[in-house]
């Protein structure tokens, strides 16, 4: 039988939130094990089109000083996952387009990455680090007890730690409940009569160019949001209606032959009732704390979510306000 594991933090969920919590956690000094029930950096995290949008005014208003906060820690985020991982992000854009509802456009000095590139960076920085991961860790029978909380997979070393973070997204299964939004994608080539180089965004679709590395010259547009559990498949109809929003705002892209569809995918945005993060500890337990709903903005509020839920459990204030995402709140 393989020696049980006792590491000071374990973390369930390895998307981008779990990998980014875990190795500022592991940089503080602490031992960290990350579970993930499937393949890490998977799910959710490489399915967003990888918009900044601290500033998107269809962004709830709480939403603001953190996503603020979290623009203000990018570039050090991505300057530590390439120094670590030796594979570099680079930011896909520098400006966004917002085509306002009262008909007017504004210019946004909004940044994207490519979530396949950052997710990449993020688990072989994981993996080149003291962090142990353990994935397709299915079936956890999980106990917490006066001394902290014990964890025995159906497979794999039993664990016994002190802390246990809840970063699952939409698999969490828990209080408070979060649920998954269904949100369908495409990605098309760009067609070369059009130059695109800005994210071009309204109240119900957005473009968002890749211009650096594999999936440069091509252009994400996104994207649904359906109340359809766990289920990931596309539709051409939806796909269709996607595109001739698309349109709507650039018309070179009606046109499927010279913007060929390349793929389409369908992820699932973790959604707290409100719209809001959890950040914080759960309120039913001693040992248990949650890093997750991030919904529409996980992508962005990654290292914000890692820098404030370490200060907590440092015993620091965080640099942010986190009351709004207290997970106590729907007590």
């Amino acid at each position: 039988m393989e020696p049980g594991l006792t590491p000071d933090i374990v973390i369930a969920g390895a998307g981008i939130i779990g990998l980014t919590l875990a190795l500022e956690l592991e940089h503080r000094g602490a031992s960290v094990t990350l579970l993930d029930t499937a393949s890490a950096a998977g799910g959710a995290s490489i399915a967003a089109a990888g918009m900044l949008a601290a500033e998107d005014p269809h962004n709830p208003r709480q939403l603001s000083e953190l996503s603020l906060y979290s623009i203000s820690l990018y570039d050090r985020l991505l300057d530590r996952l390439t120094t670590l991982s030796g594979l570099p992000v680079p930011y896909q854009t520098t400006s966004t387009l917002q085509y306002l509802d009262n008909g007017t456009i504004v210019r946004l000095a909004e940044k994207s990455v490519d979530p396949r590139q950052l997710a990449a960076a993020a688990l072989q920085s994981v993996r080149r680090s003291k962090i142990r991961l353990l994935e397709h860790a299915s079936q956890l029978d999980i106990s917490e007890h006066s001394g902290g909380i014990s964890i025995r997979p159906h497979h794999g070393p039993a664990i016994e730690t002190q802390l246990l973070i809840h970063a699952s997204g939409a698999w969490f299964n828990g209080r408070p409940a979060i649920t998954p939004r269904k949100g369908q994608m495409l990605r098309v080539q760009i067609p070369s009569s059009l130059e695109l180089r800005d994210v071009h965004r309204s109240s119900s679709i957005y473009i968002v160019p890749r211009t650096q590395g594999p999936q440069a010259g091509t252009a994400l547009i996104g994207a649904t949001e359906e109340d359809a559990g766990f289920d990931t498949h596309t539709t051409q109809a939806d796909l269709g209606q996607l595109r001739r929003r698309a349109a709507s705002l650039l018309p070179a892209l009606a046109d499927s032959t010279a913007a060929p569809q390349v793929e389409a995918w369908a992820g699932l945005r973790p959604a707290a009732a409100d719209r809001l993060p959890l950040i914080g500890r759960l309120p039913e337990y001693s040992h248990q704390w949650i890093a997750g709903g991030h919904f529409r903005n996980g992508i962005l509020l990654a290292p914000a979510t890692a820098f404030a839920l370490a200060d907590l459990l440092e015993g620091k204030s965080p640099a942010v306000d986190l009351l709004p995402f207290d997970p106590a709140r729907f007590s």
